[in-house]
């Protein structure tokens, strides 16, 4: 049996990685990057990750505010 959350995570990595190779023309596995430009990169993305996660919390918070109306 096959976990369908986990089959849709691999799809999506799949896609991800299909985007990557047509806007870099490399796999990641190919990327020579530094290993400091690869943290560098990786702080970026986590910092963007944060941003959706605050974005999201005033999302839930306007709507818990409406809903207390």
């Amino acid at each position: 049996m096959k976990d369908k959350i986990v089959e849709r995570v691999v799809s999506k990595y799949n896609e991800r990685s299909e985007l990557g190779m047509k806007k870099y023309n490399t796999t990641l596995e190919d990327n020579n990057l530094t290993l400091v430009e690869w943290l560098i990169h990786l702080q970026e993305e986590l910092m963007d990750a944060t941003l959706y996660i605050e974005k999201s919390l005033s999302k839930l918070n306007d709507k818990s505010l409406n809903d207390l109306k």
